[in-house]
């Protein structure tokens, strides 16, 4: 399994993608198309058009589901697939709707298909999209998604600024709150931080770091280059079944 799970495309400093570059070329490799889903947010041509000025600089092709007439048959010849950030609960509603969560997980599973995600495209690598920061704009069928790591991750982690005088709830608290009804680590990543997985190798990233949750227990933090391929062992527990 060949994965890279960016917290975010853009970052204070940087051109879009461009904390990532090195990542993005090694993944994509000699693939000659990448193939993008740009469907977590409204405007899919403009969001194709963008990341396909920046993939171009890497000298690859970019074809954007949005504008084929079969978009499963298109994942299934893909060698390189790139899920786009936007709004979570969109992108799962498309995703089931267009019946690309299995292709997607067999392929990439089978070692067929690379797989990058941001954002939202990060949050569909985790067993479900429960720990998203969006807001459900849409109800999609399932909060089901890829399961392509046993782990949950919440993108854009940000720390509680201890001289706010914001009194609602940090993300923090958000975690533990979700580490109440489900017994499955929750890993922070923060804007800049990227896992790269290859097969049962799990390292983190990046220009930033994460933060691990896990219940019962204190926020642990993890630096880029910390390997945390004990993450891939765990055994997620789900208060219910999604739906």
């Amino acid at each position: 399994m060949d994965l890279l799970l960016l917290s975010s495309s853009s970052v204070h400093g940087y051109a879009p993608l461009e904390h990532a570059r090195d990542a993005l070329a090694e993944l994509i490799g000699h693939a000659r198309v990448v193939h993008f889903a740009p469907y977590a947010v409204a405007d899919q041509a403009g969001r194709a058009e963008s990341i396909r000025g920046v993939l171009s600089t890497f000298g690859v092709e970019t074809e954007s589901l949005h504008t084929v007439s079969d978009p499963v048959a298109a994942v299934e010849e893909a060698e390189v697939l790139f899920v786009g950030g936007g709004n979570s609960f969109r992108l799962v509603k498309t995703l089931h709707q267009l019946g690309l969560l299995e292709p997607i997980r067999r392929r990439v599973e089978a070692g067929e298909l690379r797989y990058i995600g941001s954002s939202a495209g990060t949050n569909m690598a985790c067993p479900t999209m429960r720990t998203t920061n969006d807001m459900p704009i849409v109800q999609p069928p399932s909060f089901d998604v890829l399961g392509l790591v046993p782990f949950q991750i919440n993108p854009h982690y940000q720390d509680a600024d201890p001289a706010s005088t914001h009194r609602g709830e940090t993300r923090e608290q958000r975690l533990f709150e979700f580490l109440e009804e489900n017994d499955v680590p929750v890993l922070g990543m923060r804007e800049g931080a990227w896992l790269r997985r290859r097969g049962t190798s799990l390292t983190l990233d990046g220009v930033s770091g994460a933060r691990l949750f896990r219940r019962g227990q204190e926020p642990r933090e993890y630096l880029p280059g910390d390997d945390l391929s004990a993450l891939l062992e765990i055994l997620p527990r789900f208060d219910t079944p999604s739906a």
